[in-house]
C-alpha cells in the first residue's frame, strides 16, 4: 500500500481503474475515505481512490504560503472610480488545504489583482467589511453595508460594489435598497451587489465574470432613477455558460438553485440589462421594458443620506400548510416578537376554514390570528405571483381579520426586508406594505 503524502502535497499519481491505468495530477486534501487518497484537480472538483491501487509518481512538500504584498494600481484619470465593498463569501473564497474545505479567506485586493480586467473600466479602491459567509450576515452588517455606501459616494465614487455570500445576497441587496430609496431617497450612483457560486480559485469558478460586470454596472451604467428598483442591483451569471451576466433589481430576483452558476432568477420581471463579456470586450444593454420605462418617468434627485435599520427588530416566519397551528403563533406572540410573517401557499392562503367540520385547528388558528396586536404580512410560498387576496373568499376573510401582504410582487424575501424598514423607520406598517415605495412592488408580472 502507498504511503500517502503530506496534505497540501502537490503529486501525480498513477491510478489503476477498471478501465485500466489513468494518470491524474493534484494537491492532497485530507481522505474523504478510509484507506484512500483524496486529490484536489486543477479543475476544481476532488476524487478519491483506494490507496491500493495507486502508484505515487512525484510528491511534491507543501510550501508554507508567504504574506504577500498587494499595491493599490495607480490611478487612471480618463476612468471613473468605483469603492468595493467586500464582505465575504464564495467570491471571496478558496480551498483551504488543510481541511479540504471552502473557507472565506481571500482579501478583497486579491480579487482585483485576479481579475486584472477591471482596470480597463475603472479606478477602484476597497473597503473591507469582513470575510463572512452570507448565513451570517444579520441587520447590523446592513448598516455597516449602508455606512460604506454612504462613504464612497462621499468620497467621490461614482459606484459601489459589494461583494457577498449568495445565499441571503438577494436579502442584503434589498435592503440596502430600502435604505436609500424607501424614504423617497435616491443615492448618488449605482450600487450592484455581487457573488459567485464556485470559489474564485477554481478553473470553473463564475466570480470574475460577475464581477466585472458589477463593476461594469457601477462604473457606466445608467443613474438610477429611483423609481424602478434601479438604485441597488444583482449582478450574476446569466446562464450556467460564461459570457453574459444579468443586471437584476435587488427587490425582484433570488436565488433559485443551490449550485449552479445561472442560480439567481428574476421574481415577477426581468433583468434590467445584460453586460455580455467577450475576452476584453466587455459591453452594457439595457433591457428594452427598463430603457422604455426610463422615458417616462421623473428620476430622483440625488441624496446623501440613507436610512438605517433597527437592528433589535424581531420578525418570526412560519410556513403555511398542514403543519401550521395556534401553538407557532402564542409561541411567537409570548416570545415579544415584533411581527409575524407567513408564507402563503398559492395566492397566499393560510389554513383558517373548516367546511368538513374536522380540522378544528383551522378555526382555532383564525381565532388567534384576528387577535393579534402586531402586524401579521403574508408573503408567497411560490416565490412567482402576486400575493392576491381578492379572488378566493379565504383572501377576504384574510383581509377581514387584518392580515397583510395583498398585492405583493416583490421577491418574498423583499417584502419581509420592506416590513423590517417601517417597523425601524415608525412607519405605518399597513399603508407601507401596500405602498410601492420606489418600484419593488414589480409591474412587468411575467406569466
Amino acid at each position: 500500500m502507498a504511503q500517502v503524502p503530506d496534505v497540501g502535497s502537490h503529486v501525480r499519481l498513477k491510478l489503476t481503474t477498471h478501465d485500466g491505468d489513468t494518470t491524474i495530477e493534484g494537491v492532497v486534501l485530507p481522505p474523504a475515505v478510509a484507506e484512500h487518497i483524496t486529490v484536489k484537480l486543477a479543475n476544481g472538483y476532488n476524487i478519491s481512490h483506494p490507496l491500493s491501487s495507486i502508484e505515487i509518481l512525484s510528491a511534491e512538500q507543501p510550501v508554507a504560503s508567504e504574506s504577500v504584498e498587494f499595491h493599490a494600481p495607480s490611478m487612471n484619470p480618463d476612468l471613473p472610480t468605483v469603492r468595493i465593498v467586500h464582505t465575504g463569501g464564495t467570491i471571496a473564497s478558496k480551498v483551504d488545504y488543510t481541511t479540504g474545505a471552502v473557507t472565506a479567506q481571500f482579501e478583497p485586493s486579491e480579487l482585483v489583482e485576479h481579475v486584472p480586467e477591471l482596470l480597463n473600466i475603472a479606478n477602484l479602491d476597497v473597503h473591507k467589511i469582513g470575510n463572512m459567509f452570507s448565513e451570517d450576515i444579520r441587520p447590523n452588517h446592513w448598516n455597516q453595508i449602508i455606512d460604506a455606501s454612504e462613504r464612497a459616494f462621499a468620497d467621490g465614487c461614482v459606484g459601489v460594489v459589494v461583494t457577498h455570500g449568495t445565499d441571503t445576497l438577494h436579502i442584503t441587496a434589498s435592503a440596502v435598497a430600502f435604505a436609500w430609496c424607501g424614504k423617497g431617497g435616491n443615492p448618488p450612483g449605482r450600487i450592484a451587489f455581487v457573488g459567485s457560486q464556485r470559489s474564485s480559485d477554481r478553473a470553473s469558478s463564475d466570480a470574475a465574470q460577475n464581477l466585472i460586470s458589477a463593476v461594469k454596472w457601477a462604473a457606466e451604467g445608467p443613474q438610477p432613477t429611483g423609481e424602478l428598483s434601479d438604485a441597488v442591483v444583482v449582478s450574476m451569471h446569466t446562464t450556467s455558460d460564461d459570457g453574459a451576466c444579468s443586471i437584476h433589481a435587488a427587490t425582484g430576483v433570488r436565488k433559485l438553485h443551490s449550485s449552479r452558476r445561472d442560480a439567481f432568477r428574476p421574481v415577477n420581471t426581468m433583468p434590467l440589462a445584460t453586460v455580455h463579456i467577450d475576452n476584453s470586450d466587455v459591453s452594457l444593454n439595457l433591457g428594452h421594458h427598463y430603457e422604455e420605462a426610463r422615458s417616462t418617468i421623473q428620476s430622483r434627485s440625488a441624496a446623501s443620506e440613507a436610512s438605517r435599520f433597527n437592528e433589535n427588530i424581531v420578525i418570526r416566519q412560519m410556513i403555511a400548510g398542514p403543519w401550521l397551528t395556534t401553538q407557532e403563533i402564542q409561541d411567537a406572540v409570548g416570545s415579544n416578537v415584533d411581527a409575524l410573517v407567513i408564507h402563503g401557499t398559492g395566492l397566499g392562503h393560510l389554513p383558517i376554514e373548516n367546511p368538513n367540520n374536522d380540522a378544528p385547528q383551522n378555526i382555532e388558528l383564525h381565532d388567534a390570528l384576528a387577535q393579534l396586536n402586531i402586524p401579521a404580512l403574508v408573503v408567497n410560498q411560490c416565490i412567482h405571483g402576486p400575493v392576491n387576496m381578492n379572488v378566493y373568499s379565504k383572501g377576504r376573510i384574510q383581509q377581514d381579520i387584518g392580515l397583510l401582504g395583498h398585492g405583493l410582487t416583490s421577491s418574498p424575501e423583499a417584502a419581509v426586508v420592506k416590513l423590517h424598514f417601517a417597523l425601524s423607520n415608525d412607519m405605518d406598517v399597513a399603508s407601507t406594505m401596500a405602498e410601492n415605495l420606489f418600484g419593488e412592488q414589480q409591474q412587468t408580472i411575467l406569466n
